[in-house]
């Protein structure tokens, strides 16, 4: 197998190859290794390899899972690999590790992954880029002047990349979904609750954040959630199992749906032309599918949830902070935290116990009033982002200028669409529908009512039928490497 071969594979495709035996695990790995190695020092999406330890999880036989044989890739933040590198973005964190797989880990493990490295993330995962000062900027690789967003974008922009055809991803804000529609991919942010987040972490960031992936396709979303979805021992919550697999729900069709869509943040954030352009095609494009389509969104107060927002993550960045600094025995300071990070650590930690649990309330009857609305509407669209992939440097989380309040302001003007159900828990899911005139991805975002992920899987199966993107490629991608080799 060339890379030109396994860079048209999503994971499901090379594990069947692998089942089949036309490839070995191995030949897999070595082809992942040989496009870090190549396209790498361009993207700077991949922290470390550890090649000699992945062998070795071949060599000792892997489980027959899903996946199995597939080259995966871990971001450095909140999920952890026994005695890897789990820098979190951070200088005060740098290299630290955990002694133990996370349950979510060990679910990557049996589904048949082969781990053998890690992606970057901006520090303590509190941007909508990537270019955290301990390993400056990730590039995309549809153009490397472009962010590939945050705060999963070594994972995005890897897939992206043809690197790996799935890499683990988190969503505390917009995580998952923000890279993905800057990346051209998959993003799935499910419910709250739906993976397990043990056994170091409860609910992190207070529930508003949950752990998966970004793929390239939406059947490698949904047997990927089938996977790795449930409680663990323990756990603090869990909505229902499925009636039916998430993988068999694909072969379902999509019954005609009600969907609500919006170009008009709950926060008054302008929108780029080129996303509302893409927006008013794709409303065009469901009711095409026989679908009902009404302009209409939730209504809820703007101020108390962007402050409950701010008090949420500040009190956990300083908390991460606090924690990190544990591991490494560093002091944290201005010399090894990002000066707007900086900003939202002493923000945190003069926070009171009594504004945390008001923010957590604000969160509570934003909720409930955004899942009155969804008793009317299966299904809600609207861009992912309010504007095109932003360009390297645009949000510096190291600006010494900015302070707690300022940064976060900046982060949902960017992505004002998003972070509403991190705070409702709702699925929400990240398509690559639609091109900018100047060849960068659109994302459009569909959010579901809660625990039904079902729904948004099936449509968005149909509308990745509709209107395909797999076969789309950036300028910087695996298949390219032996082209230019021989120029």
């Amino acid at each position: 197998m060339n890379l030109g071969e396994f860079t048209n594979y999503d994971g499901l495709g090379l594990a069947e190859l692998v089942k089949n035996k036309d490839v070995l695990p191995v030949e897999l790995l070595e082809l992942s290794i040989k496009t870090v190695t190549e396209l790498n020092p361009e993207l700077n999406a991949v922290v470390k390899t550890f090649e000699e330890v992945a062998l070795e999880e071949i060599k000792q036989g892997l489980p027959s899972g899903a996946f199995e044989g597939v080259p995966f890739l871990i971001k450095e933040l909140v999920l952890h690999a026994k005695n890897v590198p789990h820098s979190m973005g951070s200088r005060v964190a740098e290299n630290s590790v955990f002694p133990v797989d996370s349950e979510l880990m060990k679910r990557f493990r049996q589904a048949g992954f082969v781990t053998f490295g890690t992606t970057t993330t901006p520090e303590f995962g509190y941007n909508a880029a990537t270019e955290a000062v301990l390993y400056g900027p990730t590039r995309n690789p549809w153009d490397l002047n472009h962010s590939p967003g945050g705060s999963s974008g070594g994972s995005a922009a890897s897939v992206a990349a043809g690197i790996v055809p799935i890499a683990h991803a988190n969503d505390g804000g917009g995580s998952i979904r923000i890279p993905a529609a800057c990346s051209g991919l998959v993003g799935l942010k499910p419910t709250r609750g739906r993976i397990p987040a043990g056994p170091f972490n409860s609910e992190p960031l207070n529930g508003i954040a949950i752990e998966f992936a970004v793929t390239k396709t939406v059947r490698d979303t949904a047997h990927l959630l089938d996977a790795v979805s449930g409680p663990d021992i323990g756990c603090y919550g869990s909505p229902a199992n499925p009636e039916i697999a998430y993988k068999n729900v694909l072969d379902v069709p999509v019954r005609p749906l009600k969907i609500a869509w919006t170009a008009k943040p709950n926060s008054g954030a302008p929108v780029d032309e080129e996303c509302v352009k893409a927006l008013y095609e794709t409303v065009q494009l469901c009711r095409d599918l026989g679908h009902v389509v009404v302009e209409a969104s939730p209504q809820y107060e703007q101020e108390p949830f962007a402050n409950a927002t701010l008090n949420i993550w500040t009190a956990n960045i300083y908390k991460m902070i606090e924690g990190a600094a544990s591991l490494t025995g560093k002091t944290p300071s201005e010399k090894n935290i990002e000066a707007a990070i900086w900003q939202c650590y002493q923000y945190g930690k003069e926070l009171k116990a009594s504004e945390l649990l008001e923010a957590i309330n604000t969160n509570a009857m934003v909720s409930r009033q955004v899942g009155g609305f969804f008793t009317d509407y299966d299904i809600l669209l609207s861009p992912t982002l309010a504007t095109l992939p932003a360009k390297i440097g645009e949000l510096n989380a190291n600006n010494s200028s900015i302070n707690a309040r300022e940064w976060t302001e900046q982060i949902f003007t960017y992505a004002p669409f998003t972070n509403l159900f991190n705070a409702t828990g709702q699925p929400s899911i990240s398509l690559p529908l639609k091109m900018s005139s100047a060849g960068l991805p659109i994302g459009m975002q569909f959010t579901g009512r809660f625990a039904d992920e079902a729904t948004l899987l099936q449509l968005a199966a149909q509308l990745e039928q509709a209107l395909p993107w797999k076969n789309r490629k950036p300028a910087v991608h695996g298949s390219n490497i032996l082209e230019n080799q021989l120029k």
